[in-house]
Order: C-alpha cells, then structure tokens, then sequence
C-alpha cells in the first residue's frame, strides 16, 4: 500500500511538472489597424504613440515580413482559428465569415490540453446569431468556455449596444446571455480589456487561452470626446478622423499594457506564450496609415495583409530580435500546438507551421510558398516565393521583388515573364486544391459559390453602389 502510494505521489508530481512547462496562451488581435500605427515601426508619422506596443516588441521576437491569411476581417479570423487557409472551408469575403461555418469544424481551443480555460474577449465575426437563443455559430458551441464578445457584422458602437448603421440593438454576449441595454456603459475598447485582465485574474491557477479580439480601431470612428480634443490640440495638422483613430488608438495601447502588466504582476509573463498582430492592413477609409506600403485594408498589395507581428515567450526563446522570415496568422495555431505538445492529439492537416523552429534557432527555413485569393468577384490573389510576390488583379498579372522593392512600385513581369507564369500557375494548382477541400468538407459547389447563398441587405447595398459607380464609370468614358 505504501508503495502505491509513493507511485501514485510520483504520478501526480510528474503530471504537475507537465503541465507547470504548459504554457498560457493569449493572442491579441486588433482590427484595422495601419502597418505604420505602431512607432515600434520606424516609418511612424509623429502623432502614433504606443508605447506598450513598442515595449512589446522590444522584449518579445517581431516578425517584419509577417501577414494576415486574409485582407479583410473575418476571412483573417477563420485562417486563425483553423491553422489552415480560410479558402479550403470557402470563405473568401467578409460575407462569407462573417455568416460562419459548420460549428462541428474543430477550432482554436479544440486543440488545446483538456485543462485549459479559454475565453473569447470582443469581436467575434464568424457567424450570426439570427438562431437566437440557440446560437450555433457562438463560441461556447465552438469549444470555449467563456466570453464577452459581440456577433454578427464587423463593427460595433463604442458606447452604445446598437448598430453602426443604425439604432438596432446589436447585443453583446456575456457567455450566452446578451447583455441589457441598461447594464452596459463604458468605452468599449476599456470594457474588453477589463474582461481580459479580470480573466487572467479569475484562472491564473490553470492554464488558460484568452483570444483578446479589440474591434478597434475599426469604424466607426468613436473616442471618449476629451481624448479627441487632447490629440486635436497636440496634433493640430490631423483631419477629425484622423485625430479619432489616434484617440482609438491610445485607448488600444493602454489595453495592450494592462494585459501584459497583469500577466507580469500575477507572475505568469514567464510562462505566456503570447501573439500580437492585427486583422488586415489599415482601412482608408478610417485614415489609418499603412506607411510606404502599398494599398489598404482589402488589397492583396502589402499595405493590405502585411501586419506587425509579436511573439513573445521569455522561458522558452530570448526576444529582442527582428525575424524577416515570410510567417502568416495561420501559423499560429500550429505555434500553440507544438508548445503544448497536443500534436500527437490534433491528428489535422494544418497549412501554418509551428515557429518554433524559428524563434528557437534550430532553423532558417519556414514557408516556401504564400497564397491569397479574395474570390470571384473581386479577381484578386497574389502568391508570395522567397523575395517574389506575384499578383493579379481582374486578370492583370503582376510581378515584384520584395527586397528590392518592397513597396511593389516596380511591375517587372515583363522582365521575368517565365517566373510570372510559374507563380501563376502555383496559385493555380493551390486554388484548384482550396476548392477541391471545399467540396470535401463543406459539400458545397464551387462553381455555383455564393449564388445560393443569401444575401443580407448590407451586401445587396454594397453590390448595387458598385454596380452604379462601374456604370458612372463607363458613362465618363462615353463622355469623353
């Protein structure tokens, strides 16, 4: 009996001793938010301040060649959460994320050791809650143990619970139950942040997953009012939007700053394996500056799917590095799978690859190859080979020398007509696989994708304005 007891004693110390090298994992993501709206970035105009972000970067490893696996926000978050291209589920636009996926497709924290706790904190986007009060596209029916998100489209008022657009009610869910109009007021950004620390808080005993998803700075473009005068005053050449975005922005940063002072507070930084980066490139349309990169939020060019990228884990790799290795959001899950040794257990096909390897020293080589398609209607990818990026836009094939040329102001398919075509024919094969997965796992038809899938009102609107503009523009042409 005293034996047993021993052994048993030697059991329970081992599997402690296990699961004390497993790992935290938290991944914070922001929304929009421009290539050159850190000042860790050396092309930073004078009115970004994020000192947390920049404090992060310092200590952890940045990726300066690092992207989203889509260009705008849902199709980025349903790469994440898979490991895998978006594309193989058939998700290219927005629409398509944003109505979701079959909720029995295993996720994020599926993958996980049987003793995390995860949460999801803010802007979910994969998949409407039109099914209340089932909820299948929610994140507790998707393998998370909390939340305090918002669902539906992309954006969400930053004081109120109503629409963008409208005075809708636009709930957001504490776990399943939506909160009243009554019981919420605060800035948004400052709740999501009170919920990831209050989290950390609560199960800093347990390994945990905290997916901290900000929708800022997304529109619309909402600050608390002394913030907008505070950077108006110092920053008196900025345009109101622009001024706004800064003011979304500080509030961004101090959120960054918290997390990471409770985690270093609590005596869990050590031991966090922890990811920062954002959704796309930053939106035009909000005036969000993606530096000499060009293009925006939607574009396959580099201002579109480029981010900067943070990895930080102090007990397993040292930061204060600078890696120019191609690396994509995708890899992330495979990061987290191989640091909490759960690979024997996924027994899944991932596209993204563990960076490790990388961050660890033990290698220079990750992804050969890149892809990006953003669907049929807007005739747009781009396939990314070492210092080669290839991209087509309505059929116009073009082609860049990243290193060269990172700005991708020199098309030379001219010169490199052979290479061109290579690419061409990579992004070919690769997309031809998406829609054969697509088939695979959704049983949907390629060939008829989208035209039996209703459309809501906000993106019958979209396509009638794109529709008037291509006439106004043929009209011009007429006139002329």
């Amino acid at each position: 009996m005293k034996q047993f007891i021993t052994l048993l004693l030697l059991i329970i110390l081992f599997i402690e001793t296990i699961y004390a090298k497993t790992p935290n994992v938290v991944v914070i993501l922001t929304d929009d938010q421009g290539y050159a709206d850190i000042s860790f970035n050396p092309d930073h105009p004078k009115e970004v301040e994020t000192p947390h972000m920049d404090a992060l970067a310092r200590e952890g490893v940045f990726f300066s060649h690092a992207y989203t696996s889509g260009a705008v926000c849902s199709p980025t978050r349903a790469g994440l959460m898979l490991g895998q291209y978006q594309q193989r589920i058939g998700i290219y636009t927005a629409g398509d994320g944003g109505r979701g996926f079959n909720p029995k497709t295993k996720i994020f924290p599926s993958f996980l050791p049987n003793n995390f706790i995860s949460t999801a904190i803010g802007k979910w986007h994969l998949g409407l809650d039109t099914d209340y009060p089932k909820l299948s596209m929610h994140a507790l029916n998707r393998g998370f143990d909390e939340c305090y998100k918002f669902m539906g489209r992309g954006g969400h008022d930053y004081f109120k619970l109503i629409g963008v657009n409208s005075g809708d009610y636009a709930p957001i869910y504490r776990n399943k139950e939506r909160i009243k109009e009554n019981d919420y007021n605060g800035y948004l950004t400052t709740r999501l942040t009170e919920e990831a620390v209050s989290f950390i808080d609560r199960h800093e005993k347990k390994p945990f997953f905290l997916y901290l998803a900000y929708n800022a700075v997304h529109a619309p473009a909402q600050a608390p009012e002394k913030d907008i005068k505070q950077m108006q005053k110092k920053f008196p050449h900025l345009d109101t939007k622009r001024a706004i975005l800064i003011a979304m922005l500080h509030h961004l940063d101090l959120g960054v700053g918290a997390v990471v002072n409770k985690l270093k507070t609590q005596g869990l930084w050590e031991n966090t394996l922890l990811f920062f980066l954002t959704d796309n490139g930053g939106s035009k349309a909000m005036h969000a500056n993606n530096g000499k990169l060009r293009g925006f939020k939607g574009s396959l060019y580099e201002g579109g799917i480029r981010t900067p990228f943070i990895v930080s884990w102090p007990a397993k790799f040292k930061g204060g590095r600078t890696i120019n290795k191609p690396v994509i959001s995708l890899d992330i899950l495979p990061t987290v799978i191989d640091a909490t040794n759960t690979a024997r257990l996924a027994k899944q096909k991932f596209d993204g690859k563990s960076l490790l390897p990388l961050l660890n020293e033990n290698s220079t080589n990750h992804h050969p190859l890149l892809f990006w398609n953003s669907g049929e209607e807007k005739s747009e990818w781009a396939v990314r080979e070492g210092k080669w990026k290839a991209h087509s836009l309505r059929g116009k094939l073009q082609l860049f020398n990243l290193i060269k040329d990172p700005f991708e102001k020199n098309n030379i398919v001219n010169k490199e007509a052979a290479l061109a075509k290579r690419l061409a024919e990579l992004h070919s094969n690769w997309h031809t696989k998406m829609r054969q997965s697509e088939v695979k796992l959704t049983g949907s038809n390629p060939n008829t994708k989208n035209k039996s899938t209703k459309q809501n009102a906000r993106e019958l609107k979209r396509k009638k304005k794109r529709e008037e503009r291509k006439e106004a523009r043929i009209k011009t042409k007429q006139d002329k």
